[in-house]
């Protein structure tokens, strides 16, 4: 617990060598997150507070009940905006405010179940939302590091046995795919068009997420919490996909 800093108190305790390992690259810094109310953006939420960084979040809502960003206090700790990253006047207020150092960008609607019931607002989000915070991003007249978090779903699926490159062929075959799939499209065409040329401060890098399994992860169609849910209450464990063989990255 303290290599990655822990509550203590009201405060934090940190491992003073993990922070070396880091050299204050984030101390004094402003971070924008997009989505700090979701399971993995709490928790990065709390390590950049933890290493000494200002964080600014951007999220529609708090997605679960419960929820890692209300267990945590994380209300407390930074400065937090009720916006959804479709409103563009809102997302371009917020980065012209506190001129970022840093931005995460991880809001979207994550879950492939729930893109066959709302396709629209999943492929709104996930691509819109990626185009509006790159927009946001090209009227900051400094260096900033910018970290684009997309899917694993944005390759083409093509039931191969191995792991899918960088290189590889993006596709979607379902909505929350083509979502990720079009964000990706996005995030390039922004570099390629704008970035490159007329404001090579930005700098941005993408992040292909997959499967996570951690504390704090109430959301609904989740593998692990729905197992331990169900043994909870004495209850079977429904598998939706009994077939399927995933990768899993612990956060």
């Amino acid at each position: 617990a303290k290599a990655y800093g822990i509550i203590s108190n009201g405060g934090f305790e940190i491992n003073p060598t993990f922070i070396h390992m880091f050299n204050n690259t984030f101390k004094n810094k402003t971070v924008v997150i997009t989505g700090h109310t979701g399971f993995k953006g709490s928790w990065l939420s709390l390590w950049l507070v933890s290493l000494g960084a200002k964080v600014v979040g951007i999220s529609l809502d708090v997605p679960t009940s419960p929820s890692n960003f209300e267990a945590s206090k994380i209300l407390d700790i930074v400065e937090s905006h009720v916006i959804d990253v479709r409103n563009i006047e809102a997302v371009r207020s917020i980065v012209d405010k506190c001129q970022p150092d840093f931005c995460f960008h991880m809001a979207a609607q994550a879950l492939v179940r729930k893109s066959y019931d709302s396709p629209l607002d999943t492929i709104t989000t996930n691509a819109i939302g990626t185009a509006n915070v790159l927009d946001a991003l090209m009227r900051v007249d400094k260096k900033v590091i910018a970290i684009m978090i997309t899917s694993d779903k944005a390759y083409d699926n093509v039931e191969w046995a191995w792991g899918y490159r960088e290189t590889d062929r993006l596709g979607g075959k379902d909505p929350y795919s083509a979502s990720k799939g079009m964000a990706e499209l996005a995030i390039r065409s922004y570099v390629e068009s704008f970035f490159k040329k007329y404001n090579p401060q930005i700098n941005i890098g993408i992040a292909r997420a997959g499967n996570v399994i951690g504390g704090g992860d109430w959301a609904k169609d989740r593998i692990v919490p729905d197992c331990i849910k169900s043994w909870s209450m004495d209850k079977t464990v429904i598998i939706r996909s009994p077939w399927s063989t995933r990768p899993w990255q612990h956060v």
